[in-house]
């Protein structure tokens, strides 16, 4: 007992900023750019009259708890050279996530965090008495990854190297050699390597970005259906990795959400149908291309205040600022003035930016926009006197 007293004693809650603020906000404000995912489908738009009669019909009971065999077979053949024994169904890419961390890391292990990144992995070893290192991208070269400081940072200690590909917060997407050759770095000191792929499929010019499955035995994907896919409120996400760790992440999957719901593991496996998969990312892909270059527009017709780098996945940009003014109380404002979401940088551990999404309806992106560049205009008068 008093051995699970101390190893519980270092689980202080790390306050997961972005998530409050957005939780605080999202269903108050008229416009929601927060957002990082493109408008939702809704049921009349995925499913047919037949699967309309079956849900109707669907008992609402547990399903296997690791998820349906043919929701996991429906996910296994997105990652090739694998089967349903290496899925595990999670509610969501964050339990993923969680479930990963939680099963690995131990009290003082090292973990590797790609930055700027979506802030759970990072909280989550804090919170778990591990050490986080940070890795930065380079915004200078695209938001990439350098493999030397990954070589440099990496150590006996490290546990485990997290990524997130396509990125979040900036939409750059790292190639299969980046890929491999952070693999072949954790090979030689036996770290595991987990890629957040939530926002594969989301890609703007329809080029599949590559898994990080198949690169190394220790390389763990997780993903789901809320970013590319539009599916948020399904709550449907999985973990791709070799057999054996799949089964330990299962046992770990029993003490939290036990299993998906009956509902949405039946919506998601229609989903995740050749076809339906077909036609749901050639969705995303339309609205991505139909508004970036209303977003592009702007932000170039503001090249005073606003610099940033084009992103090549996912409904997002990540834009640095001209104005001496902090990036949560600038997201403050718009919230109260503006009526209008974004993420402040400083949420992401870098001041002076805001991520911007883009996947919402034309009109609201056009208006939400414009009184943007209101509230900037306004903090230029006020910083220049």
């Amino acid at each position: 007992m008093v051995t699970v007293c101390k190893e519980i004693a270092y689980m202080k809650l790390e306050p997961f900023r972005l998530e409050r603020f957005q939780s605080t906000w999202e269903h108050v404000v008229k416009y929601n750019l927060a957002e990082s995912g493109v408008q939702p489908l809704n049921l009349e738009e995925l499913l047919g009259d037949k699967e309309v009669d079956e849900i109707m019909k669907l008992p609402l009971h547990y399903v296997q708890t690791n998820g349906s065999f043919t929701l996991r077979r429906n996910i296994a053949e997105l990652y090739e050279g694998t089967d349903e024994d290496c899925v595990l169904v999670t509610s969501g890419s964050s339990e993923a996530n969680f479930l990963v961390v939680w099963s690995l890391l131990e009290k003082g292990d090292e973990v590797l965090v790609m930055l700027p990144n979506y802030m759970q992995i990072w909280g989550l070893v804090k919170m778990m008495g591990g050490n986080v290192i940070p890795l930065w991208l380079s915004e200078d070269d695209g938001w990439s990854l350098a493999l030397e400081e990954v070589k440099e940072k990496v150590s006996r200690k490290t546990k485990l190297i997290a990524l997130c590909n396509p990125n979040n917060p900036t939409g750059a997407v790292f190639d299969q050699t980046i890929l491999r050759g952070v693999c072949e770095i954790a090979e030689d000191t036996g770290s595991w390597v987990l890629c957040d792929e939530v926002y594969r499929g989301a890609e703007l010019e329809g080029n599949m970005t590559p898994s990080i499955w198949g690169s190394y035995d220790k390389a763990i994907v997780s993903s789901g259906l809320s970013k590319a896919y539009g599916l948020p409120g399904l709550r449907v996400g999985w973990i791709v990795t070799q057999k054996d760790m799949t089964n330990k992440l299962w046992s770990y999957h029993d003490y939290t959400t036990i299993c998906p719901s009956a509902m949405s593991d039946f919506v998601a496996n229609i989903a995740l149908e050749p076809k339906n998969r077909a036609r749901i990312l050639s969705r995303t892909r339309g609205i991505l291309n139909d508004n970036w270059p209303i977003l592009e527009r702007w932000l170039n017709d503001h090249s005073a205040i606003f610099r940033y780098t084009k992103p090549k996945a996912g409904a997002i940009v990540f834009v640095k600022y001209d104005v001496n003014v902090n990036s949560t109380l600038i997201a403050e404002r718009l919230v109260k003035e503006k009526s209008i979401l974004v993420v402040p940088g400083d949420h992401f551990l870098m001041d002076g930016f805001m991520r911007i999404g883009y996947g919402t309806n034309a009109r609201h992106l056009e208006l939400s926009l414009d009184l943007i560049a209101d509230l900037f205009q306004d903090l230029l008068k006020h910083e220049h006197g």
